[in-house]
């Protein structure tokens, strides 16, 4: 790159109106240029801008999946800590039957919470690319 940029030693200086600036200066962070001067390099010589499209429309849907994913996590945590508590009174033989009934219950819950976290986490990249 270095190389590259050794024989760039002219300089072309430009103004702009401030919503003319505004206007490349959006479109050049829409894009995957880290620099500036690569975007108005590229639009110069007609050589190709990749640019990042993010669709708005499903902003509100991601903040409710999020929020939703915080609640499950929240969820399963109380839960396993009630399951917790009920094995410390494991003298008592109705407890026991409890228990494990219960028991088995959280791993089914559990497995459903962990299906919907991969799901949310399949979507939210997805949706971040």
């Amino acid at each position: 790159m270095e190389k590259e940029n050794s024989n760039r030693t002219r300089i072309v200086g430009l103004r702009f109106t401030p919503s003319e600036y505004a206007e490349i200066e959006k479109k050049w962070k829409g894009s995957t240029c880290r620099k500036l001067s690569d975007y108005l390099r590229k639009i110069i010589f007609n050589k190709p801008i990749t640019s990042n499209y993010r669709n708005q429309s499903l902003d509100e849907f991601m903040f409710e999946i999020i929020r939703l994913r915080s609640e499950l996590k929240a969820l399963g945590n109380n839960f396993n800590q009630a399951v917790k508590k009920l094995h410390t009174l494991q003298q008592i033989p109705e407890f026991k039957t409890w228990i494990i009934n219960h028991d088995l219950e959280r791993r089914i819950l559990f497995n459903k919470v962990e299906e919907i976290n991969k799901y949310i986490e399949k979507i939210s990249r997805k949706w971040l690319q």
